[in-house]
């Protein structure tokens, strides 16, 4: 959608684009659609239970990738495919380079290439790909506490960080991710999101007026250092009553009776900080290439701010990255087995990707507006198979598998899935394959997420220390799950998250649960079409919203 397109999308376009919607997601006619879709379908970015979700992913959601010119070979730079000779550092300086010419694709050709080494992504607009997941594969023989240390964590405690943080590969922009190396080698336990551990120092661009959940454009005190293209922060202070928290959580009785002051892990990720591009500045006017998350009142001093620099227009293509057939560690104990990580990153993204034998796969740290397209985890299986978390948003995973583990779990591991937390919200999990796992919402207040059309053998277990406070924030929405073995766990969550939507679900009976509901009285929760899971129209919530919205895919 270009920043033309935002001006002009009005109430008007919006209802007349409901019904080609209905009847585009392969419908025989409009009253087929789910009534909860028509209802959304008039009022997209204000409903109550669905989060509007069509402009996630890198780019607003855009089918193709940018295309970088080869601006390197690996080869070139020492790296040899014969599975024996350590190819870190010639794969590191070869993407080192593109950096320093300005961004470029790096590529790894056919064949196995060992290394022992982190691959690091530091510099905008740089590519690596591979040729293929099924031809290209680095093999990473060392873990990331034998690379940069025991990483443990800011709450104390002996629990390793590597068991939710870290990849192999690593896409960061290069100050933020030395800066985070440091710390951990300092044993200082860094905050991992857009401010570091000195949240308070970041310069305020301008203070924004009141404005209301789902608008693009909002008013500023002071456009002066505004202008289109701009990566900014909006963020969100809360008050001594936890106002903030509350209206995450769809507001009324049941939040206002929470109690939220020993929620210490909770609160240590507010304020809010919701990375967005800058679509339009006409004087006081700022347009968004987003709708607002959130309301924003006086009591949370809504404000732009600056940020970490973002890694932005980078990607990892067409490879596998395996690591060695160990055993899966006993849980929060992992040693950096990991795979794929995007941090402090903003419109990159990962396609053709598999990772095998990790003990984390993909994760997403403080990373928003990025696209996982075509990625599978593989091999013995893995503590998160995907995690979100320290506030990331407006991320899309696409066209995912998580394979069953080829051989069996461990005593005392642990198994999650589809992860989010952290604050994270209008995430979207779309057009997966779980062939074990849950929907693991992992406490730390997620809202607005959404996941759809997904099949999955849900014998995972959500996880998050008490002082992470509730599973689930408001507006969370399962549309068209498919359960292969009829476990309610953290799938149906009509009696679980507040002022949620779960839509065209198989039936599921409650057993082997510890999902309980974090607030008393009326949730404002919808179940709709209970029991139809493949019959629901549309199909796909995400690529709904697309099509309604004019995003096209």
């Amino acid at each position: 959608m270009s920043n033309r397109d935002v001006m002009g999308m009005t109430r008007r376009s919006v209802l007349g684009s409901a019904v080609t919607v209905a009847l585009g997601a392969g419908t025989a006619s409009a009253a087929e659609a789910a009534p909860l879709w028509r209802e959304f379908s008039r009022t997209p970015f204000t409903h109550p239970q669905i989060p509007y979700v069509g402009r996630a992913g890198c780019h607003g959601g855009a089918t193709r990738f940018p295309r970088r010119r080869v601006v390197a070979d690996v080869r070139h730079f020492g790296a040899v495919p014969d599975g024996t000779t350590d190819s870190a550092p010639a794969i590191n300086r070869a993407v080192a380079a593109a950096g320093r010419a300005g961004g470029g694709t790096v590529t790894i050709p056919p064949g196995t290439f060992r290394i022992d080494d982190v691959i690091r992504v530091g510099h905008s607009n740089v590519v690596l790909k591979g040729a293929g997941s099924g031809r290209t594969t680095l093999y990473a023989t060392k873990n990331l506490t034998e690379l940069i240390g025991t990483y443990g964590s800011r709450y104390g405690g002996d629990k390793s960080s590597w068991s939710w943080a870290g990849g192999l590969i690593w896409l960061a922009p290069r100050a933020r991710w030395e800066s985070l190396v440091a710390a951990i080698r300092a044993k200082a336990w860094p905050f991992e999101g857009w401010t570091g551990n000195r949240r308070d120092e970041w310069r305020t661009l301008t203070e924004v007026a009141p404005a209301r959940q789902g608008s693009w454009t909002v008013t500023v005190a002071d456009a002066s250092a505004l202008c289109p293209g701009t990566l900014v922060l909006l963020r969100l202070a809360d008050d001594a009553d936890h106002t903030l928290l509350e209206h995450m959580c769809g507001g009324g009785p049941g939040p206002a009776a929470y109690f939220w002051d020993d929620k210490t892990k909770l609160t240590s990720y507010v304020p809010y900080e919701w990375p967005v591009r800058i679509a339009c500045v006409h004087g006081r006017k700022v347009t968004l290439e987003r709708p607002l998350p959130l309301d924003l009142r006086p009591e949370w001093s809504p404000r732009l701010t600056t940020h970490v620099p973002e890694l932005s227009g980078a990607g990892v293509e067409g490879l596998t990255l395996e690591a060695p057939e160990t055993p899966q560690q006993p849980h929060l104990l992992d040693k950096g087995h990991n795979g794929v990580v995007l941090q402090c990153a903003y419109d990159c993204w990962v396609d053709d990707v598999t990772v095998r034998h990790v003990d984390n796969g993909f994760g997403l740290v403080a990373a928003s507006a990025c696209t996982l397209r075509r990625t599978r985890v593989a091999g013995r299986g893995s503590h998160h198979p995907y995690f979100c978390r320290e506030g990331s948003h407006d991320n899309l995973v696409e066209d995912f598998t998580i394979e069953e583990r080829s051989r069996p779990a461990p005593a005392n591991t642990q198994l999650h899935g589809i992860n989010v937390e952290g604050l994270s919200s209008y995430n979207v999990w779309s057009r997966g394959d779980m062939r074990m796992g849950t929907f693991d919402s992992h406490r730390g207040l997620p809202f607005a997420d959404v996941r759809t059309d997904i099949t999955v053998n849900n014998n995972g277990r959500h996880g998050g220390d008490a002082s992470a406070g509730p599973l689930f924030g408001a507006r969370f929405t399962h549309w068209n799950i498919r359960v292969t073995n009829g476990r309610a766990g953290l799938v149906k969550i009509d009696g679980l998250a507040p002022c949620s939507a779960t839509v065209g679900i198989d039936e599921v009976r409650e057993f082997d649960q510890i999902d309980v509901p974090d607030f008393t009285g009326d949730l404002h929760t919808h179940l709709e079409l209970y029991g139809s899971s493949g019959a629901v129209r549309p199909r796909n919530l995400y690529e709904a919203q697309r099509r309604l919205s004019g995003g096209g895919r």
